[in-house]
This record gives C-alpha cells, sequence and structure tokens, in this order.
C-alpha cells in the first residue's frame, strides 16, 4: 500500500491505494465518483476520459498513483457553484446525447479541446473528440454541441 496525494474535483485527497490500481478504478470505486465510465478498458472508446492537469486522459490505462500530486477532474467536478459548465450546457440545449453513457467523457475531452482552443473548425472538434466513441448518434449534435459551448464561452470570456 503506498498513499496518493491529489486533488480530485477541488478537493485534496489523501488515500491510501494498490500500486497496480488504477485511477477509474479509483474515481468509481473508494472516491464514489461514478460520472467516470468503465466502457473498453482498453483506452478506446473514451467513456473513461477524465481532466489530469487539465489534459484530457483515459482513466482505464493510468495508474492511480501516476495522479500523485496532481490535478484531476471528473464529469462531477466540472459544474462550479451549482451551474453547470458551458459544455454541459451546450451538450444538453444541442442534444448532444443520447444514452448518456459516452456523454461524460464527451464533455471531458471537449472541454480540454476549447481550453487550448477557443474557437475550433468543424475539423478540429472532430479531430479533438477522437478516441471517444458513441455508439448511439451520428455525432452531428455532439459537434454542435462543441461548438455551441464554444460561442457561449467567448461570450463569457468578453
Amino acid at each position: 500500500m503506498t498513499t496518493l496525494h491529489a486533488t480530485v474535483n477541488g478537493k485534496p485527497v489523501d488515500i491510501p491505494i494498490e500500486p497496480q490500481l488504477l485511477l477509474v478504478d479509483l474515481l468509481r470505486g473508494p472516491l464514489a465518483l461514478t460520472g467516470t465510465h468503465v466502457g473498453c478498458d482498453t483506452t478506446q472508446c473514451g467513456a473513461c476520459t477524465v481532466l489530469v492537469d487539465g489534459e484530457s486522459v483515459k482513466s482505464c490505462t493510468m495508474l492511480a498513483i501516476q495522479a500523485e500530486g496532481r490535478t484531476i477532474t471528473t464529469i462531477e467536478g466540472l459544474a462550479k457553484d451549482g451551474a453547470m459548465h458551458p459544455v454541459q450546457e451546450a451538450f444538453i440545449a444541442c442534444h448532444g446525447l443520447q444514452c448518456g453513457f459516452c456523454t461524460p467523457g464527451m464533455i471531458l475531452a471537449a472541454t480540454c479541446l476549447l481550453s487550448k482552443n477557443a474557437q475550433p473548425s468543424e475539423a478540429q472538434i472532430v479531430h479533438g473528440l477522437e478516441g471517444n466513441i458513441c455508439r448511439c448518434t451520428g455525432y452531428v449534435n455532439i459537434v454542435e454541441s462543441v461548438r455551441t459551448a464554444a460561442v457561449a464561452m467567448a461570450k463569457e470570456a468578453a
């Protein structure tokens, strides 16, 4: 056993873990953050996507111990002061989800993309979401959700 010291959704976490524990299992298990989904266990689907120090990471193949001293944001930590993040709002407004299984990972991947590129083109959005698979939609509404979020975030920043 070793102790992991990290920040998860803005809160310090000091928790004993086994060295082989995957980040997704830490999040869903002891931390009870079940918005991070387990899909494929091989980084193919993106359902387990979280932000680690602001970067989009697939938590099913990252060891929890690799998060030592880092900041992790899950879908539960994206909203601030009870208000949804603009990406979350856009996914609802544009119907960028159906069953919702891929949605947390899509939203976090989109949030990462928009933090680096505030006004991405359609091709850049598609590229930024590669590795996050939705089995229900044709991605049209997902791409529109990211576009809508980009506009909303630009208005907030102005």
